[in-house]
């Protein structure tokens, strides 16, 4: 019999870096007297992150939304965006803010990404680009899709917040379309707290994305155009650099577990690993699980409710569907029935608690208490 745990275990954990660290940084700042603006901090984390993840253009942000809205902004995009449904609300907002509206297209059913065998019939004479998600880490199909862009003569954007530090066949997942966001928020493997960054090939969008991110300020005399503030601060920047020196330990450990996870459940009907991809093909952000009733026995919104009764604080992610949101209801690509294969995953997809920091002993148990589900129901049905 399944015992609750003590303390809550929840889904992920922020990755820190040792405080001493930490505090030795921010007096580095606290000296300097600069905590914003793009200050020494700003500037070596930069440079550390085009080194790390093998690009030659890179701009960083307050947090990955205001990074892909104004992305978005600087690639000069109009009317109608390409885009998946199983993705954070983030995603599609950032295209509500640019005036562009998304046309939803379903997923493939193996890795939940876009379908990019559907991406073509959904391009019509307003479509500017297409915008994809590495769901959970795990890449699109880069080349069908810039095939299909390089066609129509379309943009393309990728959502990497799941994907930091990924590669494709060895190739930086950055590398591919015309530009590449990634989260740095607390519960991202690599994070500054808050914050986010674009990584592109155009030089030209240098200048561009340092104006958006100022207000377009030029100097102290001039404003170009119209932009935000959404400047990742010194403070940001310096946490961020003592988290990127313990990454690579974090990934080992997430690799463990990630290894225990799939023994314990490798011989539970009904449940399929969405996360398979290892060591450089992956960038361990999550566990996450597919769960077929049909076969298991009990629903993905059972086993999310039994689990927190054990104190295990798993999360239905992504759910609801960002086409089901309110103000889509009159795109056509919205109806239900043009997206059931999304349909079907967002009532399935459960990610399970996943950090360094976690016991192997504690993932044991919470797939002890998965397995306890499954056999119950099980033995019931056969009564």
């Amino acid at each position: 019999m399944a015992k609750t745990f003590e303390q809550p275990i929840y889904v992920t954990r922020p990755l820190l870096p040792d405080i001493s660290a930490v505090t030795e940084r921010m007096k580095t700042v606290w000296d300097s007297r600069q905590l914003t603006n793009f200050g020494a901090q700003h500037d070596e984390l930069s440079s550390q992150l085009k080194e790390y993840l093998e690009v030659d253009h890179i701009s960083m942000f307050s947090n990955g939304t205001l990074a892909l809205l104004l992305g978005l902004r600087a690639l000069n995009l109009t009317g109608e965006v390409i885009t998946t449904p199983f993705t954070f609300p983030a995603t599609v907002q950032a295209l509500d803010w640019n005036n562009l509206t998304p046309v939803f297209c379903d997923i493939d059913p193996v890795n939940f990404n876009i379908d990019a065998d559907k991406i073509e019939a959904l391009i019509t004479e307003k479509t500017s680009a297409i915008l994809g998600v590495h769901v959970f880490g795990n890449p699109c199909d880069v080349e069908k899709i810039q095939a299909i862009a390089d066609k129509h003569k379309l943009k393309v954007i990728y959502d990497g917040a799941h994907a930091f530090g990924s590669k494709i066949h060895g190739v930086p997942i950055s590398s591919f379309g015309d530009m590449t966001m990634f989260s740095f928020h607390a519960t991202k493997l690599f994070n500054t707290v808050e914050g986010g960054a674009l990584t592109y090939s155009d030089p030209s969008l240098d200048r561009q994305l340092d104006l958006l991110r100022n207000f377009g300020i030029v100097n102290s005399e001039e404003v170009a155009l119209s932009g935000l503030n959404a400047k990742l601060n010194e403070i940001q920047a310096g946490v961020g650099i003592e988290v990127l020196k313990v990454v690579e330990e974090e990934r080992s450990k997430r690799h463990a577990i990630k290894r225990a996870y799939e023994k314990n459940l490798a011989d539970i009907e009904g449940i399929r690993v969405l996360t398979t991809l290892e060591d450089k093909s992956s960038s361990y952000q999550y566990f996450v699980i597919e769960i077929d009733e049909a076969i298991f026995g009990q629903s993905r919104d059972t086993v999310h409710q039994e689990l927190q009764k054990y104190n295990v604080f798993a999360r239905k992610y992504f759910y609801p569907l960002c086409s089901d949101f309110e103000w889509y209801g009159e795109l056509p690509s919205a109806r239900p029935e043009n997206l059931p294969n999304a349909q079907k995953a967002v009532q399935q997809v459960l990610a399970l608690p996943y950090y360094g920091d976690l016991p192997i002993e504690s993932v044991e148990a919470i797939c002890g208490i998965i397995r306890e589900l499954h056999v119950t129901q099980k033995s019931l049905s056969q009564i």
